[in-house]
């Protein structure tokens, strides 16, 4: 809205005016009208000013635009509607669909956000941008009581994954985790360590029987988790804490190793160096594979695709390369941030508030697989018995959960991590002084930027 409003001052001249120097009772009619005509100008430039500001009744909700990936059950468009019959005719929530990738996700919202477009309010961050969308300016901080609701209750790993520099920008609406999953008609007892994994896949081999263990392996942000995964869970990090330095010690060379041996063990499908989350998915339910590294939305797909396949299905905790020592799966998911650009700021927050809420999560997890991010849900007997009844296994892998490298230059870093270490049957040590000078230049704004 024009800080001079809808209407433009037109001055009119005494010496045009009809009659304004020889009839002076002409001339007091018109000064009554022109003063019986300011009230009505200044009611009607009061009304405009609300419409234009949204401020009035009449101007209707207003609409926020949420953009987020396309999740197939339908709970984000059934929490949009809810969301928007709670508001009290405050607000409409929009959804604007996103790519299903993570990569094109990224670069819509970026485009949009660098041009300052106002029509973006609320976005679906993946838990690896709030740190570059933050140090850009593009995302405002979530302070005072409005943070203490989004963090009350909420699992710690959660909010860090929303957090830069201690200061909160945006909301956990999702969390995600990676378990071991397997056909207990094959594997009696799961494997607890990555070789007796493998072991268990190579027997299973020489028995004539399937085998694979499904799990990302192309060229992308899934084998950039496995990496970080198994570093982790080494004892080790990519970068230090404050995300200036590389890291990469003597945990970076048994993950190297667990990726090599695997890629050269009868447990690799041959089709491992093209796999996505979802390709490991429909591996596994097609009888493919023995085991399964993955998130949970492979639960829900079992469940509709092979329910069969259902009935046999077992998880346990990712397998840990230290002996007795708990891996530490890298942690997923999806935040809710507001733009900085929108025009509808605390509808927006608003919002954001009501679309993780409880009742929203369980929808989210049951219907299309997406770990809640509340304490008190994974021990909600209604809700394991209501279709999640891996909740503690979920819990547990999350309290030890890592997080990827934080870095406003983490697009970058990840690129240069999946490209080197690529494909998996060509892995070595070697590999690793490569890595270590190209994430370094990928810090100094010298690498290649996707």
């Amino acid at each position: 809205m024009s800080a001079r409003g809808p209407f433009r001052r037109r001055t009119v001249r005494p010496s045009t005016f009809p009659g304004a120097a020889s009839d002076p009772a002409p001339a007091r009619r018109v000064a009554r009208r022109r003063r019986a005509l300011v009230p009505a100008l200044a009611a009607g430039l009061l009304l405009s000013t609300l419409v234009a500001c949204g401020g009035g009744g009449s101007a209707g909700p207003a609409t926020v635009n949420w953009y987020v990936f396309n999740e197939p059950s339908g709970s984000f468009t059934k929490a949009a509607a809810e969301c928007s019959a709670d508001s009290g005719g405050r607000y409409r929530i929009k959804i604007n669909l996103l790519p299903n990738d993570s990569d094109g996700q990224r670069q819509q919202l970026v485009r949009r956000l660098a041009a300052k477009d106002t029509s973006l309010d609320i976005m679906a961050l993946d838990v690896t941008w709030p740190a570059e969308f933050a140090e850009a300016g593009w995302i405002r901080p979530i302070t005072g009581p409005a943070r203490e609701e989004i963090t009350r209750g909420t699992l710690p790993a959660a909010v860090d994954t929303g957090t830069w520099k201690g200061q909160l920008y945006a909301a956990p609406l999702n969390t995600n985790t990676q378990l071991l999953w397997y056909r207990k008609d094959l594997v009696p007892n799961p494997p607890k360590t990555w070789d007796e994994m493998l072991s268990q896949a190579a027997a299973l081999a020489a028995a004539g029987k399937p085998h694979y263990i499904e799990t990302p392996g192309a060229q992308y942000e899934g084998y950039t988790v496995l990496f970080n995964t198994l570093v982790s869970s080494a004892g080790g990090s990519i970068l230090s804490l404050d995300g200036k330095r590389v890291e990469l010690g003597e945990p970076a060379r048994r993950a190297v190793e667990a990726i090599s041996s695997m890629a050269h063990s009868p447990a690799a499908d041959p089709s491992w160096s093209n796999q996505h989350e979802d390709d490991a998915r429909l591996a596994f339910e097609t009888g493919h594979a023995a085991f399964q590294l993955n998130y949970p939305f492979i639960y829900p797909s079992a469940k509709e695709n092979n329910p069969g396949l259902l009935a046999n299905l077992g998880w346990a905790q990712y397998p840990s390369l230290v002996a007795g020592q708990p891996s530490h799966v890298t942690i997923g998911g999806y935040d809710l941030a507001v733009s900085a650009y929108s025009k509808h700021q605390q509808s927006s927050a608003d919002a954001v508030t009501c679309l993780r809420g409880r009742d929203k999560q369980i929808r989210n997890a049951v219907d299309g697989g997406l770990p809640p991010t509340l304490v008190s849900l994974y021990t909600d007997p209604a809700f394991i018995n209501g279709g999640y009844p891996f909740a503690a296994d979920i819990y547990e892998a999350l309290r030890n959960a890592s997080v990827r490298p934080k870095s406003p230059a983490y697009q970058s870093v990840s690129l240069q991590i999946s490209s080197t270490l690529s494909p998996p049957s060509l892995v070595d040590v070697g590999r690793l002084g490569d890595l270590r000078g190209r994430i370094s230049d990928a810090l100094d704004s010298k690498g290649l930027v996707p």
